[in-house]
């Protein structure tokens, strides 16, 4: 049950990683709300989380296909990368639009593990999925940017070193195209003034580490505007793609760790002298999201490839994460329903897999904003916001 583009190599070296990883593990980090630092720190020292930084900056320079592979991997041994992925497609911002000093300063130095690139402020409480409607602005002075606003669910923002900020630059009513005058910074939260930025965890029903971050008058160096003043909102769209795939390919994880509890579950436990598995009411929703997740599989692959052939899949990508999320909840409900009363225990992994899985229908993008790109830019229907 592991159809995806093969690395089969890799896949068996995370594969072995994870198992130092496990139930109890995941269950302390969540009864406690913690942060999976020991996990985190091993994917770093194996090279996992460098594997897209391109060799001349320390990084292993593999394909997307990689990344692929390894975030699928860690979700169907039962582990949790939301703790790190971002930083795969974080940087890919940084190293497309960056300038070459600012690529030689923190790419090699991420890729030691030196600094972390976790943390992404994009979204606002006022504006939400609005993107060009944030209020978050930077002014500048001489040589810094003043930054003043608010960030919301900006998750990991306690434990990265790196933050990729996307801020107001021109305001709003003096723009002439409306996705005009956001910029993008990197901006090192080890090195800002003291009372300038102050972050707030925010409690979920998973553990997500995720916050709201306020600025008040924070100074960023010119030098760390990525790109060209005004023009961020396009540098953030350059990566969606790739967080699509590698969002979706934890999705296919997460439905294929479900989709063999349930199965192996239900072939072993016996109520009334026989194996519940036999019972179609058991088999036949397993088999659904079973069906669903190979489909939504053989999108992900065609995403995947057409990505690392150097297209714009954006249909794919996001048609990917739809149907991946989609069949990460259809095998999420198929197998708390055949666990019943032991899959709302702890011990079994499966509440805490299933309150995780139920994030991806909303995060990072929710499915109808995906449904409404695929209106107006497939289909060529009326924008409908």
């Amino acid at each position: 049950m592991n159809y995806t583009l093969n690395h089969v190599e890799i896949r068996d070296a995370v594969s072995k990683l994870c198992l130092k990883f496990d139930g109890k593990y995941w269950q302390n980090c969540d009864k406690n709300n913690s942060y999976p630092t020991e996990f985190v720190n091993a994917l770093t020292e194996a090279g996992y989380l460098s594997a897209l930084i391109p060799e001349e900056y320390g990084g292993l320079g593999l394909s997307l296909s990689v990344g692929v592979a390894i975030l699928e991997e860690i979700h169907k041994s039962g582990c949790n990368a939301a703790a790190c992925h971002a930083q795969m497609y974080t940087m890919g911002t940084l190293l497309r639009h960056g300038s070459e000093d600012q690529k030689q300063k923190y790419l090699p130095e991420i890729a030691k593990g030196n600094l972390r690139l976790q943390a992404f402020g994009v979204t606002e409480p006022t504006s939400g999925s609005d993107t060009t409607s944030l209020k978050c602005n930077a002014v500048k002075k001489g040589d810094f940017y003043h930054i003043n606003g608010q960030k919301i669910w900006t998750s990991r923002a306690e434990h990265s070193d790196l933050l990729l900020l996307l801020a107001r630059t021109t305001p709003k009513e003096k723009v002439t195209k409306r996705t005009d005058g956001l910029s993008v910074f990197i901006v090192n939260l080890k090195e800002v003034p003291k009372n300038t930025i102050t972050i707030k965890p925010i409690r979920t029903m998973m553990n997500h580490s995720t916050t709201e971050i306020f600025f008040d008058n924070l100074p960023v160096p010119k030098r760390n505007l990525i790109g060209e003043e005004g023009k961020g909102f396009k540098y953030i769209l350059s990566g969606m793609n790739a967080e699509r795939i590698l969002i979706a390919a934890e999705c296919i994880g997460d439905a294929k760790w479900f989709i063999n509890k349930a199965s192996k579950y239900s072939s072993e436990r016996e109520i009334f002298g026989r194996p519940i598995g036999k019972n179609q009411g058991i088999q036949f929703p397993i088999a659904r999201s079973y069906s669903l997740m190979r489909a939504a599989e053989l999108m992900l692959n065609e995403a995947t490839n057409l990505f690392d052939k150097g297209l714009n899949p954006g249909e794919e990508a996001n048609l990917s994460k739809l149907l991946s999320a989609d069949a990460q909840w259809a095998a999420a409900e198929a197998c708390i329903q055949t666990f019943g009363g032991f899959g709302f225990a702890e011990e079994y992994d499966i509440e805490r897999k299933y309150r995780e899985a139920r994030l991806y229908q909303v995060a990072p993008i929710s499915t109808n904003m995906i449904l409404s790109y695929i209106a107006e830019h497939v289909l060529k229907m009326p924008r409908s916001y």
